[in-house]
């Protein structure tokens, strides 16, 4: 997530980026196992993940195959073996949970002969990713088939227009966040102040637009001046921790244009936006203040064509 994080749950406007570097990845074939084992259905998680996480997968995958059949009309019970390798460390802020729906829903349909639509697609993640985080925003589950930056709001999605070349570089704490948990805790927050709410969603609204500008003028400087705006705003709503803020510090100090937190907060990933020549350094940085790894994703110039 570029800019938007939370408010776009209350259909204010997004600004998101897919990371080519991290894929997810799923094969689906038919099992040997007696047609008994649960839900007709085994799961096989290659990669780090935790066995939490697995669980969780397991559980979710579940509820998503027989989503799928139902969607696609599958006749019978027949027993499916699954497997996915997943390169996107959990709870980053990073889309994988909507990554590994994807990849598995494209097996499935795979596997049982269907052609699906970009629609079906988005529909059938996005039920998984309703079942992950309660109230999903879709935002995850467009950006996982998407092969450039995206302005999303209210679930229709547009090509940015990008007048700039730059790059991000995004650096993993090594901390999960939970998105639930600070989903509820900014609500909390809402209901706690009168106007909190509408404050936070018009200041959102107003540094993702800046930004969406930013990105069509060809202003790198403008840009990294609205992320950074945009995580004091998270930080206000105490959705940032001690060690990120370190690590947007050392970003900043380091010559990075701009630099914020991404995802739902309480942990996660810090992106930073920089020039080409300081990335190696800004990169370094954050490493210094606790980044456990980083990915650079270039930012390059070209036009936008509705979804």
């Amino acid at each position: 997530m570029l800019l938007g994080e939370h408010a776009v749950v209350y259909g204010t406007p997004a600004l998101a980026l897919p990371i080519p570097q991290l894929t997810a990845t799923a094969s689906a074939g038919w099992s040997s196992h007696a047609s008994g084992a649960q839900g007709g259905l085994s799961f096989t998680m290659t990669g780090s993940a935790s066995r939490a996480v697995v669980t969780l997968a397991s559980d979710g995958l579940q509820r998503l195959a027989a989503a799928f059949k139902e969607r696609m009309g599958v006749p019978g019970e027949p027993h499916l073996d699954v497997i996915l390798d997943g390169a996107i460390p959990p709870g980053r802020g990073l889309g994988s949970s909507a990554a590994n729906s994807r990849a598995i829903v494209l097996a499935l349909a795979d596997l049982f002969g269907h052609e699906l639509s970009d629609a079906t697609a988005f529909d059938l993640v996005q039920t998984a990713e309703n079942m992950a985080h309660g109230r999903a925003s879709g935002v995850d589950a467009m950006t996982v088939g998407a092969a450039g930056p995206l302005l999303f709001q209210a679930g229709r999605a547009e090509e940015l227009v990008i007048g700039c070349d730059g790059l991000f570089i995004v650096a993993d704490s090594g901390t999960a966040g939970s998105t639930k948990e600070a989903v509820e805790l900014l609500r909390d927050g809402f209901r706690r102040e009168p106007g909190a709410e509408e404050r936070f969603l018009s200041r959102a609204t107003e540094l993702v637009e800046g930004a969406r500008q930013a990105l069509a003028d060809g202003s790198p400087e403008e840009l990294g001046a609205r992320l950074t705006d945009y995580h004091e705003l998270l930080r206000a709503a105490s959705l940032s921790t001690e060690k990120i803020d370190g690590m947007v510090a050392a970003a900043m100090s380091a010559g990075s244009l701009g630099a914020k937190i991404t995802g739902g907060g309480l942990g996660g990933c810090v992106l930073a936006l920089t020039e080409p020549e300081l990335a190696s350094e800004v990169a370094r940085g954050l490493h210094d203040a606790g980044a456990v790894q980083t990915w650079v994703v270039p930012l390059r110039r070209l036009a936008a064509h509705a979804h």
